[in-house]
C-alpha cells in the first residue's frame, strides 16, 4: 500500500513541476511501477532513450530530416553520395494528435539523462511551459531507492 501513496506524490510533484529528474535501483522495475500510477492517473507514457537524438528540440517538436544508412546505395548525381533525406514528422506533436480525449496528457520518460549538456537539459525543463499538456521524466542515472526531484533543482 505505501506504493501506492508514493506513486501519488510522484505523479503531483510531476504535476506541480512539470519536468523531474529520476534516480532508481539499476537493478529495474521501479519505472514501470511508475509508469502503472502515471497510466492510472490519466497520462500516456512514451519510452525514449536520449543516446543518438540529435537535437532534442528539432526531434521531438519540429520536422527534422533523416539519413539512415545507406547499406551501399548512394544518390547518383548533382547531390552529395551519401544518400537520400528522409523527413520525419516530430515525435511528440504526432503523439499528441493520437492523445485520447479523456487523457490528461503525455510523460515522455527519457532513459540515459546523464549524457545531456546542461543546454538539452534547461530544454527539457522548460518544455513543458511551452506544452502544458506535456511532461518529462529524464533518468539521471542510479541510487540506492527511487528518488526524484524537480529538473530545475538540478540545474
Amino acid at each position: 500500500m505505501p506504493l501506492l501513496i508514493v506513486g501519488r506524490k510522484f505523479t503531483r510533484d510531476l504535476d506541480s513541476a512539470g519536468a523531474l529528474a529520476v534516480r532508481m535501483p539499476l537493478e529495474g522495475g521501479f519505472e514501470g511501477r511508475y509508469q502503472r500510477r502515471l497510466r492510472a492517473a490519466g497520462y500516456e507514457t512514451m519510452n525514449l532513450t536520449v543516446r543518438g537524438l540529435g537535437d532534442l528540440s528539432a526531434y521531438l517538436t519540429d520536422v527534422h530530416g533523416v539519413r539512415p544508412a545507406h547499406l551501399g546505395k548512394k544518390t547518383i548525381g548533382q547531390g552529395a553520395a551519401v544518400g537520400y533525406t528522409y523527413f520525419v514528422p516530430p515525435i511528440v506533436n504526432y503523439r499528441f494528435e493520437s492523445l485520447a480525449s479523456q487523457s490528461k496528457g503525455l510523460v515522455l520518460w527519457l532513459l540515459e539523462g546523464h549524457i545531456l549538456s546542461r543546454q538539452e537539459l534547461l530544454y527539457l525543463a522548460e518544455l513543458p511551459e511551452k506544452r502544458p499538456q506535456l511532461k518529462v521524466v529524464l533518468e539521471m542515472g542510479g541510487d540506492r531507492e527511487f528518488s526524484w526531484q524537480p529538473l530545475r533543482d538540478l540545474l
